[in-house]
């Protein structure tokens, strides 16, 4: 079935979201260790912003409670999933409980998370912040880049987890 998305004199959440699921896009999960637990979330706004200095932003909504432990670390580990990796996407997702729970992932230095067998691994601080609407820009340096050329990214399209096959 072909879906069309309307003309709209007035862009509206319900089609500004059909809009925008046009554009896919990796997920990132953003993840530290705070007093001894491991912290994430995911994003799917992940882009590069600076090669020098070497700078990413991602968007985070206003209201997410876990954005703000996050920024609150002296390094965030963001982990670029691979195509094999999306049902870790929905457990790091979890609006309650362990988000952890099945998820491999390893420490680095100063509290930085990173999940084992993504197709790209950051370490980053937190640069600045910018209020954007209902959300946060947040502009991170990166200390630390690794990637991995033999395993594709998942990728968000069209409000579900892919594969670029």
């Amino acid at each position: 079935m072909t879906a069309v998305i309307p003309p709209m004199a007035t862009v509206n959440p319900a089609t500004l979201r059909l809009g925008f699921g046009q554009i896919p896009s990796g997920i990132a999960a953003l993840c530290a260790l705070l007093d001894d637990e491991p912290t994430g979330m995911v994003a799917s706004t992940l882009t590069g912003v600076s090669l020098d200095p070497v700078l990413v932003s991602v968007c985070v909504q206003r209201s997410s409670r876990t954005w703000p432990r996050l920024r609150e670390a002296p390094r965030l580990g963001i982990s670029v999933l691979a195509e094999d990796q999306g049902h870790l996407c929905l457990r790091l997702a979890r609006p309650e409980g362990d988000r952890f729970s099945g998820v491999p992932w390893r420490g680095r230095h100063h509290g930085a998370i990173l999940i084992d067998g993504a197709a790209l691994h950051l370490e980053t601080h937190l640069v600045a912040e910018y209020e954007a609407g209902d959300h946060v820009i947040a502009l991170l340096g990166v200390e630390v880049l690794r990637g991995r050329t033999d395993v594709e990214p998942a990728v968000f399209h069209r409000s579900a987890i892919r594969r670029l096959r």
